[in-house]
């Protein structure tokens, strides 16, 4: 009796399990829908760091940006630095990458970001996230008074995470895709 009820109980863990994966198996529409969230997350981020590097931005208009900022990543995910003057990159964690952008010593800053494009399709992983990498071209312009001091444009790869997340609507629990960023890795600066 006690074996039927074992084999019982572990019979339903396994229809659950299965019921669960086959909820977490994107459709290509959800699959286009997370893509485009991703995407408009890169954009966002790419906007954050063209205030935040902007001489003209106050200084308490920056740090409500830099919180923003840091909503769109995981946690401990890091920034990387590079320069045409050493081949070595630099990475932070995103708070003190943002606060060094901020506290650049450059009359001008000015940071654009063009050519944004998946570069690998999201894959799951075992923990049940799924990953996929986004490139990116920046430009980035430093200037002091009306001479230009330093321009470099690095290709850098970020990686994207979107994981099944749930939510309490009404008393109901409705679950939901989230997308949050990762590390971004210099590939490539050039002048």
């Amino acid at each position: 009796m006690k074996t039927f009820k074992n084999i019982i109980l572990v019979a339903m863990m396994v229809a659950l399990s299965a019921n669960t994966f086959a909820q977490d198996n994107v459709s290509p529409e959800r699959k286009h829908a997370i893509d485009s969230l991703a995407l408009e997350k890169v954009r966002d981020l790419s906007k954050y760091i063209s205030i935040i590097g902007d001489k003209k931005t106050p200084w308490s208009e920056a740090n409500r940006v830099i919180d923003r900022t840091l909503e769109l990543f995981i946690e401990g995910a890091q920034m990387g630095v590079s320069s045409l003057a050493t081949p070595e990159v630099e990475y932070y964690g995103i708070r003190t990458y943002l606060e060094r952008l901020m506290a650049l010593n450059y009359d001008k800053v000015k940071i654009e970001w063009f050519n944004i494009e998946y570069i690998s399709d999201l894959e799951r992983q075992p923990d049940g996230r799924y990953v996929g990498v986004i490139t990116i071209y920046q430009r980035f312009e430093g200037s002091m008074g009306d001479k230009m001091k330093y321009v470099d444009t690095t290709k850098k790869d970020i990686t994207v995470y979107v994981e099944r997340k749930q939510t309490q609507i009404g008393g109901r629990l409705i679950g939901f895709w989230d997308v949050l960023l990762g590390d971004v890795r210099v590939a490539e600066t050039m002048p």
